[in-house]
């Protein structure tokens, strides 16, 4: 009885499932050829030649499974094979190994560590004089407590009043103007306040 298989491959492997549930892994025997398996477990056997390619004998890897056994074939010649079996030619027969072209020192290197410095170099750090967007949000908060600590009393009274009637949308500082009523809400353009309970 000859147990069902499938193969799946890369360019330097073929894997051959052979789907035998319960194999003994002391009683599995697999013998190999250049483009011959053999694959024995009791009475049932399995013999795949000639495989579309070659192996090399001495190179694989077995791993036998409650549900099936997974023999792992190094390929000879590098490439896919398309199929498991098949008459095809030989292909070490006339495979010739092209040499590959060797990195000489006369190529041209890239010092990567003088542009990083060049490039870090010329990014120097801006002021917030210089660009009112450097340091975001803290230069920002550094500047209105710096309006506040530099004021008098009815502007701290205005930018108060003004920051938390209108639920951190506006900030005044003209007291004259803020303590007449309450100060609006005015959300940014596109945004729209809700008020939450």
């Amino acid at each position: 009885m000859s147990p069902r298989h499938e193969f799946y491959e890369t360019d330097e492997t073929v894997t051959i499932t052979i789907f035998d549930r319960g194999a003994d892994p002391e009683q599995v025997c697999v013998k190999l050829e250049p483009r011959k398996l053999t694959y024995q477990n009791g009475d049932k056997v399995l013999t795949l030649q000639p495989l579309k390619g070659q192996i090399d004998p001495d190179k694989r890897d077995l791993v036998v499974g409650k549900m099936k056994v997974e023999v792992r074939l190094s390929k000879v010649a590098y490439g896919r094979w398309g199929a498991l079996l098949g008459d095809a030619p030989d292909v070490l027969a006339t495979y010739t190994v092209q040499p590959t072209p060797s990195v000489t020192s006369a190529s041209k290197k890239k010092n990567w560590e003088g542009i990083t410095t060049e490039i870090l170099g010329n990014d120097k750090e801006k002021t917030s004089e210089e660009d009112p967007n450097v340091g975001g949000d803290s230069t920002v908060n550094d500047f209105f407590r710096k309006i506040f600590a530099d004021a008098d009393d009815d502007t701290r009274r205005a930018m108060m009043k003004s920051f938390q009637e209108s639920g951190g949308t506006t900030l005044s500082t003209n007291w004259d103007e803020v303590k007449k009523g309450k100060v609006e809400v005015k959300p940014p353009s596109g945004a729209e306040w809700k008020k939450w309970n």
